[in-house]
């Protein structure tokens, strides 16, 4: 089953997604997040997609204005393809290869909840930004409350799966990395999500022997294809990564776990990084930037100006003075 927020007639609602994409509207269902809260995992939203087949149906997509699928209640963006770790660390510092260290567990850091962008939204270029790039990522939502989950246990709060765009400031990433913390401004301004919530029992058929889900994923830029990959090259799955980020801690209903950006040209910066040279161009305004996914969806963004940055001070080097 897929499902769909939109705005139509200045109302949001949520609908079910038939296969000609025409919407059936949830009665009385405005927000997603919240429907995937009340209903406590996948059976309980199936059930309450299954009372929108008797309604009437609603608009067509191309009616209506997409919006994200839902509001996460956090954003954990994991790393788990190895190319992708290749290509961005040579191009970043010059670097072969994979730290050892990233095998020892699927790493991820929180990406910004109030900056999601749906299927519908221009994305602006950061602030004082002028290397901007994509990134190609699957995301998993979380559809019950957990911790501590074993692989095992985390399939049952997976509720769906979503494409998802880290969009990602190279400049501004390059410069913050060299501090020692994590991306900060770099991947600040927006993500992407959309078109639909896929349920997950939807995604079954394309799971392998493995647990992986091999999902045909593709990237383009202005109508040229400039990557393509499987999802089934994650080096973890999304069951272990969702046991990973319960670790010691909770997820929520409507978290969102990215898998991570794919490897062969899922983003610039791995091209980059391989052909020694910014080939092709970053980002500018004007570009369109298309991500697809087989059995989910894809999101087609446009790039338009953003603001400039307010100025600041540099720190200051201040002379230690104690009580």
């Amino acid at each position: 089953m897929r499902f769909a927020s939109f705005e139509y007639r200045h109302t949001s609602r949520v609908a079910v997604v038939e296969d000609d994409e025409t919407l059936l509207p949830l009665p009385g269902v405005t927000s997603l997040a919240d429907l995937i809260r009340e209903t406590d995992g996948l059976a309980g939203l199936l059930a309450a997609g299954a009372a929108a087949l008797d309604v009437p149906p609603g608009p067509h997509v191309s009616q209506v204005r997409l919006l994200p699928p839902l509001q996460p209640v956090s954003v954990r963006d994991f790393v788990t393809f190895e190319e992708h770790v290749e290509g961005v660390r040579r191009s970043v510092s010059g670097e072969s290869g994979v730290p050892e260290q990233w095998y020892e567990a699927p790493t991820f850091y929180f990406a910004n909840p109030h900056a999601i962008h749906g299927p519908a939204d221009d994305v602006p270029m950061p602030p004082g930004s002028r290397v901007l790039d994509f990134e190609l990522e699957v995301a998993a939502v979380i559809g019950r409350d957990g911790r501590d989950l074993t692989p095992e246990r985390a399939r049952d709060h997976i509720v769906g799966y979503t494409v998802f765009n880290d969009w990602s400031a190279r400049d501004l990433q390059s410069a913050e990395m060299r501090v020692g913390l994590g991306p900060c401004k770099g991947k600040d301004t927006a993500t992407t999500l959309g078109p639909y919530l896929v349920t997950a029992d939807e995604l079954e058929p394309y799971r392998d022997s493995d647990g992986f889900l091999r999902l045909a994923l593709t990237a383009e830029v202005n109508g040229e294809q400039v990557g393509s990959d499987l999802l089934s090259n994650m080096s973890w799955t999304f069951e272990e990564m969702a046991a990973y980020a319960s670790r010691g801690t909770r997820v929520l209903a409507g978290d969102v776990l990215g898998s991570g950006t794919c490897g062969n040209g899922g983003c610039l910066a791995e091209l980059w990084g391989r052909r020694g040279e910014q080939t092709p161009p970053p980002l500018k305004p004007g570009d369109i930037v298309t991500l697809g996914v087989e059995g989910i969806g894809s999101l087609t963004t446009r790039v338009v100006p953003g603001v400039d940055p307010v100025p600041l001070p540099q720190g200051r080097r201040r002379k230690r003075e104690r009580p």
